[in-house]
């Protein structure tokens, strides 16, 4: 895809989620980062790795980053931005949006992960509570960017109106149904149920091991419910990490992909398996709302239904729709949306070091 018209610009994406985190939001960063650059786009990232930071509590893979929001600012000054994204609502995502209000400099943001959900997993405290907080960080920006239309709807119904699309995509060199088996499905019972992600108690992964849907359920990822889940679900299959060719073989020799999550934005992996031929069971949540039909998935408020009428669902039809999520439109509308700054405010982030 030839890059879109416009001279090239110096753009500074600020967010705590960054590598060697691997999630979804992370994934998109930094494949969305790699195509601007290719586009000729100077991108330049402000993540953890450049401050001093903590575990995250229950999340020790995850950083947080210490620092205040003139060291940001600093940071951001020495870019010379054109434009300015906070990816996040975490610390860094706090101290570049109070440094950038302090300076007058637009900016936009981005809604990736549904945090008053899962927050609210977590402590037991409605998600209002969550709420208050996410609409506040938000309200601000230029323009908000949603994956999906449910999210557009959720995020206008907490107050945030100025909303822009920036959807996802899939790497179809090597997401595809001629990736490679996995050894480790030799002999296994079929059919072969796959959920792929962090294992942690927002994603719901123990309804999935608790569903009775004969054959054999495999998980590929990692996070902090690993080690119990698999003490609990002995016959289950933990794989651990994988990427790249190897994952794509998992997707493509699975006879269903399930997506258990009920409080996911997107769902990224939903598209890769897809992308590999495998139909895609999930509950009607926000996410498979947004990226099923009835010819490639099935969605019922009980798994094992969904689980069931998925597998009858034509692999060649999954592989033709997931093949029409392209990177390069994703990224194309993040640059629609981003806020170009004056010169005058360009300065002011510039001032900054002085």
């Amino acid at each position: 895809m030839p890059r879109p018209s416009g001279p090239p610009q110096t753009i500074a994406i600020v967010t705590d989620a960054w590598h060697p985190q691997v999630n979804g939001v992370v994934r998109t960063l930094a494949t969305t980062c790699d195509i601007l650059r290719g586009w000729g786009h100077e991108v330049r990232v402000i993540s953890p790795a450049d401050y001093l930071s903590v575990p995250a509590p229950t999340y020790p893979e995850i950083r947080l980053a210490i620092t205040t929001p003139g060291a940001v600012g600093r940071a951001l000054g020495r870019m010379r931005a054109e434009a300015v994204h906070i990816a996040t609502e975490g610390p860094l995502g706090f101290a570049a949006r109070r440094y950038c209000l302090g300076r007058r400099v637009p900016f936009t943001t981005a809604y990736h992960t549904q945090f008053p959900d899962y927050f609210a997993r977590r402590t037991g405290l409605s998600p209002r509570w969550f709420w208050s907080y996410i609409s506040w960080f938000h309200r601000p920006a230029q323009r908000v960017m949603v994956a999906t239309e449910s999210i557009r709807r959720q995020l206008r119904e907490n107050g945030l109106t100025r909303l822009a699309a920036w959807s996802r995509g899939v790497d179809l060199a090597c997401f595809s149904p001629a990736a490679p088996c996995p050894p480790e499905y030799a002999g296994l019972e079929g059919p072969i149920q796959l959920y792929v992600g962090r294992i942690a108690v927002e994603k719901n992964i123990e309804v999935f091991l608790d569903s009775g849907y004969p054959g054999t359920k495999v998980v590929v990822g990692d996070g902090p419910a690993r080690a119990q889940l698999e003490r609990r679900y002995p016959d289950a299959l933990f794989m651990g990490k994988r990427s790249g060719t190897e994952l794509a073989g998992f997707y493509a020799h699975t006879d269903v992909f399930v997506f258990p999550s009920r409080t996911d934005t997107f769902g990224l992996v939903m598209i890769e398996a897809l992308a590999c031929g495998t139909p895609v069971a999930a509950f009607p949540a926000p996410g498979p709302l947004d990226i099923l039909n009835d010819e490639v998935g099935a969605m019922d408020e009980t798994l094992d239904d969904a689980i069931a009428a998925a597998l009858t669902r034509d692999r060649a039809a999954c592989a033709q729709y997931g093949a029409t999520y392209s990177w390069e439109a994703a990224t194309r509308q993040f640059l629609q949306a981003l806020e170009a700054l004056e010169e005058e405010e360009t300065a002011q982030l510039a001032a900054s070091l002085a």
